[in-house]
């Protein structure tokens, strides 16, 4: 298996494929290269002739097309481009959903038009029939009894990258707001930050003031899982969304799934988990909050069969595929 750190993505996806050219055995017997999207698939196969024979598998865990940006210019259309050309030279696509594959595809006549001319064409007609969904194996075998305590006061839990894609400031700013209604509740703020703090989400738990955070940053795994099965709510609020393995692992613990009615959640949820605006989960929130039991009378309505998701159903698929 051939890595490559995540932290300087955009490096990754400029100059990996140099790197696996160089880095990939000279002499070898593989069968099947399987890779990341992040790769550009075409310049490793054209400087590294031999393996273009072998069947190319390529996952799919986001997609640059539809990639959330702040400014339209922003966008590096080099990025897409190099998932495009991997399409081309791929033999088997995998998509981490169906919203993720359809999203793609949708995409492709549009992400064209900037360019001025010469256009390529039917792009979907040769890159779709290449193209299956396989959802992300979790491990269901660990998770114990998710049984909560609803005596106390309620525990809203965002368990996402501090990232400008995963919502931070409208999940705090819905905080905000339910505070000022005089909701008694307590947030964990606890996905992983990869660059510097944004000031601003400081300035939030200022606000929010110390008897409303039960926990503010990273954990490790042990205590995270901790947390989760202790927690009775799990919020996401992004604007980018593929699949969404923070979200699951929550739910799988127990805790009751708020999304926005928008990606991959329709997907995955039920409507009863999907708001439309940031007003409505502030309400959801809201009445949990003022009524814990019926929190729990929801949560007991809730269909909790995630075995779609699961390694025992998935990873056959995985080896069939390989």
């Amino acid at each position: 298996m051939l890595t490559m750190k995540a932290k300087k993505w955009h490096w990754r996806a400029r100059t990996g494929a140099l790197f696996a050219a160089d880095s990939v055995p000279k002499k070898h017997n593989f069968r099947v290269v399987f890779a990341s999207s992040v790769l550009n698939l075409a310049e490793l196969v054209a400087l590294r002739p031999d393996v273009a024979p072998l069947k190319k598998v390529v996952y799919f865990h986001e997609n640059q097309l539809v990639y959330p940006i702040r400014q339209q210019k922003d966008r590096d259309f080099q990025y897409g481009y190099n998932q495009i050309l991997t399409c081309l030279v791929a033999d088997v696509i995998v998509f981490n959903s169906h919203y993720n594959l359809t999203s793609f595809l949708d995409s492709l006549k549009g992400f064209f038009k900037l360019q001025p001319d010469y256009r390529p064409k039917e792009l979907r007609q040769r890159i779709a029939p290449k193209c299956r969904v396989l959802y992300f194996p979790l491990p269901m075998t660990d998770i114990g009894n998710p049984s909560k305590d609803y005596t106390g006061v309620l525990h809203i839990v965002w368990p996402h990258r501090w990232e400008h894609d995963k919502g931070p400031k409208a999940f705090l700013t819905v905080l905000e707001d339910l505070a000022s209604t005089g909701c008694s509740f307590r947030v964990s703020m606890v996905g992983e930050n990869f660059t510097n703090v944004p000031e601003m989400l400081d300035d939030y738990r200022d606000r929010l003031g110390p008897d409303r955070i039960a926990h503010w940053g990273f954990l490790p795994r042990q205590e995270y899982r901790q947390l989760l099965a202790e927690a009775h709510v799990v919020v996401s609020t992004a604007d980018h969304e593929f699949f969404g393995v923070a979200m699951l692992e929550a739910s799988l613990h127990g805790c009751y799934p708020l999304c926005p009615e928008r990606l991959v959640y329709p997907e995955i949820y039920p409507k009863e988990c999907l708001y439309k605006t940031n007003k409505e989960l502030m309400l959801r929130l809201s009445k949990f909050a003022n009524d814990m039991n019926l929190l729990k009378e929801s949560a007991s309505r809730l269909p909790t069969d995630y075995t779609r998701f699961s390694e025992e159903i998935l990873i056959p698929k995985y080896i069939e595929l390989l």
